[in-house]
């Protein structure tokens, strides 16, 4: 069992299916098929069974893919540390990212990183603050940046707060909301209480949800055709969105969204972690008011 074996059984436990891990592998499928059915024979277990639509794990091919987990890891950590002992700012960093804020913001600080540390490859993995806190646990990243507020027992910066607005193609009067169609979109569960906790501060009913998006981008375009109204973290607006926007509030109190990194402590054992919390902390809390 070597390296593309581990990345194959964490690619088929990521798909649960042949062809989809086969696709992402660059490789056919009887090619794929042929590799598992060699593994299964190597270690004399059924690593997974085929079902109608999907692969199901057997209790001895999930602790082969968390074998497979801790050995991608090891290796990783392997190359890491040899590169880390030349002393430059080299090799790989790898960064687990809120979605929201990869789409409004990761860019250009990735750009920014770069042009600085140009020998410093960057991997990126997105999504829900909860799973990215989960990679960082795992040590499958080596950095976290999460939106919201969640328990984290090591190292955390808070690099940001803003406004939570509501928005609309044209002014509307608050009190007329319950009767107003609300276009909302797939959120962490964090804010989404955040934005019910607001609603049942001021209102007795519930909101009209008429549209169910799976975009905040697509969310913006229903309100900029008229269709109803959102409620969306400010990180999400540009100034050419032209949208009326207000800040919500609880008994004065502006709701915040805030933004933080996070990492370990061993983590900055690695001069390109140690480089990029410097630069994050240094550069994007001198822009700030742009977040």
């Amino acid at each position: 069992m070597n390296e593309k074996d581990w990345e194959l059984l964490q690619t088929l436990y990521e798909m649960k299916n042949i062809t989809k891990a086969a696709e992402k592998l660059f490789i056919s499928q009887p090619a794929l098929t042929y590799r598992l059915r060699s593994l299964e024979n190597e270690f004399g277990v059924e690593i997974a069974k085929r079902g109608t639509k999907r692969l199901q794990f057997t209790s001895e091919g999930e602790y082969l893919v968390e074998y497979s987990r801790k050995m991608l890891n090891e290796l990783a950590k392997t190359k890491d540390q040899l590169l880390n002992m030349a002393g430059n700012i080299q090799g790989h960093l790898r960064i687990g990212v809120s979605s929201h804020f990869a789409h409004y913001r990761l860019p250009t600080i990735l750009k920014d990183f770069l042009a600085v540390y140009p020998n410093v490859q960057v991997n990126v993995t997105t999504g829900w603050s909860t799973k990215i806190s989960q990679k960082l646990e795992r040590k499958e990243v080596h950095i976290g940046i999460i939106r919201g507020s969640y328990e984290w027992k090591e190292q955390s910066i808070l690099l940001s707060e803003e406004n939570v607005c509501l928005i609309s193609e044209n002014k509307i009067h608050m009190g007329d909301l319950p009767s107003i169609g609300r276009i909302s979109y797939k959120t962490d569960p964090i804010f989404d209480n955040m934005i019910k906790d607001w609603w049942n501060h001021h209102f007795s009913q519930p909101p009209m949800v008429t549209m169910e998006v799976d975009r905040i981008e697509t969310c913006k375009e229903m309100v900029r055709n008229g269709l109803g109204y959102a409620i969306i973290p400010q990180i999400s607006l540009r100034p050419h969105d032209q949208l009326y926007n207000r800040i919500l509030a609880i008994d004065n109190h502006p709701l915040l969204r805030k933004t933080w990194l996070i990492y370990s402590n061993s983590a900055l054992d690695l001069s390109v972690v140690k480089a990029f919390v410097q630069f994050v902390t240094t550069q994007l809390r001198q822009k700030a008011h742009s977040f």
